[in-house]
């Protein structure tokens, strides 16, 4: 089992920065693979970008390239969304979660445990 719990979310004006955390619980974190994936009102939930077990390897969705970067620090059981240069339609709620596969997943199908949600407002 593992429990996750997002922070860091709020509102920023267009251009500006944030970074989101994902504090885990639970054993044997650094097996699994960590996605983050968001949902903009009335919009079905979407793949945002995901990190290998080691942290080298990393997957994102073509909307957020150059902009957004995930990491994780296994040390500390956490796993991070540093998003920059924001815009409007990056507003959303943004989940954290968890896959036992071994592949940088994209399909939500595929995460066994997921966060709470934190929501991110862009102001233009």
């Amino acid at each position: 089992q593992v429990q996750l719990v997002e922070s860091g979310g709020g509102l920023v004006q267009a251009g500006g920065s944030l970074r989101l955390s994902c504090a885990a619980s639970g054993r044997f974190f650094s097996r699994y693979i960590m996605g983050w994936f968001r949902q903009a009102p009335g919009k079905e939930r979407a793949f945002v970008a995901a990190v290998s077990w080691s942290g080298d390897g990393t997957n994102y969705a073509d909307s957020v390239k150059g902009q957004f970067t995930i990491s994780r620090d296994n040390a500390k059981n956490t796993a991070y969304l540093q998003m920059n240069s924001l815009k409007p339609e990056d507003t959303a709620v943004y989940f954290c979660a968890a896959s036992p596969l071994g592949r940088l997943a994209s399909e939500g199908k595929d995460y066994a445990y997921w966060g709470q949600g934190t929501q991110v407002t862009v102001s233009s």
